[in-house]
C-alpha cells in the first residue's frame, strides 16, 4: 500500500489495482481496508476528504515515506545477498 500511495494519493479502489498490477493478486475490500487501518493507526497514511461516489483517498505521510524507503532498502540489500549466493 504504501509503495502504492508513494505515486499520489489514492482511493482503495486504485490501490487494489496497483497491488493486482504488480503482484497478479487482487485483494478483497476487507484486506485493504484492514492493511489501510493499521496504516493508518501507525501514522503511516493519512486519509483526505471524501471524493465523488464516497470514495476516501489516502495519502501518505512523512513517516510512511520513511517506513517504505527503509522496507525498500532492507528487500534490495536482501535481493543482492541472494544474487551473490546464487553467483558463487
Amino acid at each position: 500500500m504504501l509503495a502504492s500511495l508513494m505515486a499520489g494519493p489514492k482511493h482503495g479502489y486504485a490501490m487494489i489495482g496497483d497491488v493486482e498490477a504488480h503482484t497478479g493478486k487482487r485483494l478483497g475490500p476487507g484486506t485493504l481496508y484492514g492493511i489501510v487501518a493499521r496504516l493508518e493507526t501507525a501514522g503511516y497514511i493519512r486519509p483526505l476528504e471524501v471524493e465523488q461516489r464516497g470514495r476516501r483517498p489516502y495519502r501518505i505521510t512523512p513517516a510512511g515515506k520513511r517506513a517504505y524507503e527503509e522496507r525498500l532498502d532492507r528487500l534490495q540489500r536482501y535481493g543482492k545477498a541472494l544474487r551473490a549466493l546464487a553467483a558463487s
